[in-house]
């Protein structure tokens, strides 16, 4: 027989929960303030049948399992009173269930589940938007685990539309339809978070993102006129693709995953396979980063795929460009060589929409020819790498390289690229043995990354410092880079917001 308060399991082989007891024993709260909290938390869930008393919290404490969401409300609790991250396991307690948006990336293709998912992990993440804690409850998928849910982007959705009109989550609103005006401001506001993005890091406003995300998926569930509904997606999808690339610049990589899983599906319930092939892309990247270019190259062809009769010259350029990234890191050159060739003969075409003249959207406006140099001379530095640090490769990455550094040099929106192409060009001169160069343009960065807040960039800059001391330690310029570098950069362990 199970009680109001949710407990599940017989009484037979109960002990006492002494990790419950350290947590609670710790917190100061006496058993009916705790009572009291949880109940609060689960009226705010819509959990409104947990009544939870003095009693209940005892019997949690010698042993008794709760079912959920207590597990996961007391993790919360906890979580808040302390500071850092108490999962459900850390406490003693059996998750009995975990839910869809926190269990992987095979999430159902149908709009009103994608808004629930949205609005569940956005809530979940600013509630407890600390560094770690959505960490420990998210697993990174990869492999036939990652690709296998992705390549359902392009299946076709089984009702009209896609839109929830016809099957509209239950909402707590007026269902008030949205202007044109109202409408026009949530997107320019989206523009306005990527400006800041690139002018500031992810670690700045990366909250405000998804509290921006949070509210438009109160509004997707509303009733909605079709087209409406689709603007909306486009907006939830675009905020998504942010928030995962905030969370991918301030090391939340599981974070990340999951916004830009949310963020394809957001797209493809807008019908805008362009914006889903640009999420897709930065899932590529992402997997770049953590060493895994195989499932990288399946995410781009996907993408290209997926959009080749929709994406801007410039899109295809930028997919071309992330595809000889991830054939570089891949040790196969013919394939980079060509793709690399391919994106700056599409970059020449850019602006042309397959003979109709249409304009390119706001996300892909940042792929400029800086942006196209870098990309180059960073498939080619990469290349260098993977084949036994060749000078050839090297000096092939120099000169896109440089170009990107002086065009991003006389940017004065895009802090974080300047920096990230600067290290670039820095490691492109420590490949060719030429340390006194490229201590000086690592010192250039630092003075930038300060006024960035980028946890990528910082450790991107670690990782540069540490592998030019450890190979030209003797050299004057190198040896000074590790205390000036700490000095500037301090590490610290800030939550990210």
């Amino acid at each position: 027989m199970t009680g109001i308060g949710g407990a599940s399991g017989g009484n037979g082989d109960k002990r006492p929960n002494g990790l419950l007891e350290s947590w609670f024993v710790r917190s100061g709260w006496s058993k009916g303030e705790l009572a009291r909290q949880v109940n609060r938390r689960a009226r705010q869930l819509g959990a409104i049948h947990i009544s939870t008393d003095t009693s209940r919290v005892r019997r949690w404490l010698d042993g008794e399992q709760p079912r959920e969401p207590i597990p996961r409300i007391l993790s919360e609790l906890f979580s808040e009173r302390f500071g850092c991250a108490v999962a459900v396991e850390n406490l003693g307690l059996r998750p009995t269930h975990q839910s869809p948006s926190v269990a992987g990336v095979d999430l159902p293709w149908t709009a009103p589940q994608t808004v629930a998912l949205m609005s569940e992990f956005s809530r979940s993440d600013l509630m407890l938007a600390r560094r770690g804690f959505l960490g420990t409850s998210l697993a990174l998928s990869a492999g036939p685990a990652l690709i296998e849910p992705m390549q359902r982007w392009l299946v076709p959705t089984p009702t009209p539309g896609g839109t929830p009109t016809s099957e509209p989550t239950p909402s707590r609103r007026t269902g008030n339809k949205l202007s044109k005006p109202e409408l026009d401001l949530l997107e320019s506001t989206t523009v306005m978070f990527r400006q800041w993005d690139a002018q500031c890091g992810g670690g700045l406003r990366r909250k405000a993102v998804v509290g921006q995300l949070h509210e438009v998926t109160d509004l997707l569930q509303e009733p909605q006129p079709e087209t409406t509904s689709k603007r909306l997606f486009k907006v939830a999808s675009e905020l998504a693709e942010l928030a995962g690339w905030m969370s991918y610049d301030v090391g939340l990589q599981p974070t990340a995953q999951k916004y830009f899983v949310l963020a394809l599906h957001a797209a493809k319930e807008a019908d805008d396979k362009p914006l889903g092939s640009y999420v897709l892309s930065n899932m590529a990247r992402q997997m770049i980063h953590l060493g895994r270019p195989d499932d990288a190259l399946e995410l781009i062809h996907l993408a290209q795929y997926g959009s080749r009769h929709a994406a801007t010259a410039r899109t295809q350029s930028m997919l071309y460009a992330m595809e000889a990234r991830a054939y570089a890191n891949m040790a196969q050159p013919g394939k980079c060589k060509r793709a690399v060739r391919m994106a700056e003969d599409t970059y020449a075409d850019a602006g042309e929409f397959r003979g109709e003249n249409e304009p390119d959207p706001d996300w892909i406006r940042f792929f400029s020819e800086a942006e196209l140099n870098a990309e180059n001379g960073h498939s080619f530095r990469d290349l260098a790498y993977v084949a036994g640090r060749s000078h050839t490769y090297a000096a092939l990455a120099q000169p896109p390289m440089r170009l990107a550094v002086e065009m991003f040099g006389r940017d004065l929106e895009h802090h974080r690229s300047y920096a990230l192409n600067l290290i670039g060009l820095a490691t492109v001169h420590l490949l060719r043995r030429e340390p006194e160069e490229g201590a000086g343009i690592v010192e250039q960065a630092i003075g930038i990354a300060k006024k960035v807040r980028s946890e990528r960039l910082n450790t991107r800059l670690r990782k540069t410092v540490d592998s030019a001391v450890r190979e030209y330690g003797e050299v004057a310029e190198i040896a000074r880079l590790s205390d000036y570098l700490a000095k500037q950069l301090p590490e610290t362990t800030e939550a990210a917001v």
